[in-house]
């Protein structure tokens, strides 16, 4: 099978920091970009390097699913370790195992701790918790590649403190730009929930609290549904499995053809086939379909299973991002969710890096209640919203730097002028971002232009000289240039090149320092 240009990118990308100083990596692709064949592509380099590889996952029918992507798309077989059946004495060299079997104290003291050369996690951001952690510790010295369609923040800063790097990120923008999943249309529903009284439990919405707080709400909102997708194909996810048979009752009462499955089904093989054909329309359930479950057709995803963690949203909504013929577009519904927490997931969390973006897009979505807006530019619009405000908010912030008489520029300057939202929105994820930078840092930073005196973790003096190192590439202007033209009063000098910077600096030299006549600095665009 030959991988796509990304996911080539992808494994070649593992492999060099394997083979660099960096041994516990992530491998981010979206749902629907077949991290899968990723990463049993990855497996068959290990076993042509003579190594041995555990695959783990957290349940048990992943594994199967596993095990079988490897033998189609590699030709090699795997060796099982689960329940009773178990990889010693086998001579596969991929071995799947599941961790609630690998974690037992027996079954992980058959296992040297030089046995496998290499593990890779399926759904990586479960590996911070206790019983992955005994596995991975039991194998110190094993490459670990981490496999996630979208680490939640929440979950970076705690998988940050294993993992070293991110080798890999796919976004979703890009798979949807480049063709690989379906654009991606948000509608906010003019129906208010209110989640106030809703507790936590584990960092997350409680799923009773949320089922009691959905029932009041089930016939509203099938009834918004006959507006919106009762001509598609859509998938449903709620709380409980009792909400979830409760609204397939209702939702039929309105004349959808809803089925609905759970983790005590006995015919769930039946009717996720039925639905596959087209027998039924709408498919409720309770949290069983996030992970290792694919429907191509599906054109709507309605969350009623609000949540705080993205990796968990982002799953759900991936149930309807691929690609298939006819499907021009997956429709995602959403409310106006009543709660005083404002870290809820929205389709916002899909696609925004900046929490201050992602809240704007989320209130310009509201305001288009019942319009249905591609994310894509919904993203856009919030951004540019936000720089202006921020823009606007820090003008008087930076004319008082401007003033000051410095030689270096202040980063957040630096930031502004050359409009780069990543490093202005900046927050450390791993362990070594997380430390004060470095004398390398800070001298190599100065030396640059660069004032340091604001830079208070490795991570962005890291991400800022990275950004200078490749502007010099491109021949932009450099920091001093960027202070010396601004304080002039000319704007986003970051975004000039370095001749038209110089080449203006030379003019106003010849003028006696002094803007050259015909020339407006606040309407001079660089060109």
């Amino acid at each position: 099978m030959e991988l796509r240009p990304y996911q080539e990118e992808a494994k070649q990308a593992v492999f060099a920091q394997w083979e660099g100083s960096v041994n516990r990596t992530l491998l981010v692709l979206p749902t629907g970009c077949g991290k899968t064949i990723v990463f049993a592509k990855i497996a068959e380099e290990c076993v042509c390097q003579g190594k041995r590889v555990l695959i783990l996952a957290h349940r048990g029918e992943l594994l199967d699913q596993a095990a079988d992507k490897i033998r189609k798309s590699t030709g090699l077989g795997c060796a099982l370790e689960k329940a009773e059946s178990s990889c010693i004495g086998s001579w596969f060299r991929i071995v799947v195992g599941s961790v609630q079997t690998m974690m037992r104290e027996k079954r992980l003291g058959q296992f040297s701790d030089d046995y496998f050369d290499t593990i890779i996690i399926d759904e990586a951001h479960h590996c911070i918790s206790d019983s992955y952690q005994r596995v991975l510790k039991h194998f110190p010295e094993a490459e670990v590649l981490g496999v996630t369609a979208t680490p939640d923040r929440g979950d970076m800063r705690d998988m940050g403190e294993y993992f070293e790097s991110i080798a890999y990120e796919y976004t979703l923008q890009k798979a949807i730009k480049e063709g690989y999943l379906s654009p991606i249309r948000a509608l906010t529903l003019p129906l208010k929930m209110d989640l106030t009284g809703v507790g936590i439990s584990a960092g997350d919405f409680k799923a009773g609290d949320l089922g009691t707080a959905l029932d009041p709400y089930l016939d509203q909102i099938a009834e918004e549904m006959k507006n919106y997708c009762a001509d598609r194909k859509t998938v449903v996810f709620l709380p409980l499995v009792k909400t979830s048979q409760k609204f397939r009752d209702v939702l039929c009462e309105h004349g959808f053809r809803a089925a609905e499955v759970n983790g005590e089904s006995s015919d769930r093989t039946e009717i996720l086939q039925a639905f596959d054909r087209g027998d039924y329309n709408v498919l409720c359930n309770s949290m069983l379909l996030t992970e290792g479950w694919d429907c191509p057709s599906v054109d709507c995803v309605v969350v009623l299973r609000p949540t705080k963690v993205r990796s968990l949203y982002s799953q759900m909504v991936g149930r309807g991002t691929r690609l298939f013929p006819g499907k021009d577009h997956l429709l995602l519904l959403d409310f106006l969710w009543h709660t005083e927490r404002h870290e809820l997931c929205h389709p916002a969390s899909l696609i925004c890096e900046n929490a201050e973006v992602a809240q704007k897009m989320t209130e310009n979505l509201e305001k288009e209640a019942g319009f249905a807006i591609d994310i894509e530019e919904a993203e856009k619009a919030a951004s540019e919203d936000v720089v202006a405000q921020r823009e606007e908010a820090l003008a008087k912030q930076l004319a008082e730097m401007k003033k000051r008489k410095k030689k270096l520029v202040d980063p957040l300057q630096f930031e502004m002028s050359i409009q780069a939202e990543d490093l202005s929105g900046y927050v450390p994820s791993f362990g070594w971002e997380m430390a004060p930078p470095s004398d390398k840092q800070i001298s190599s930073l100065e030396k640059l232009g660069i004032s340091a005196d604001q830079i208070d973790n490795a991570g962005k003096a890291a991400k800022l000289l990275d950004r200078l190192d490749k502007r010099r590439t491109e021949g932009l202007t450099t920091p001093k240039q960027i202070r010396f033209l601004e304080s002039k009063g000319f704007q986003h000098v970051g975004t000039w090149q370095f001749e038209t910077a110089k080449n203006m600096i030379d003019r106003i030299a010849a003028a006696g320092w002094r803007i050259p006549q015909g020339i407006i600095p606040q309407e001079y665009k660089g060109a």
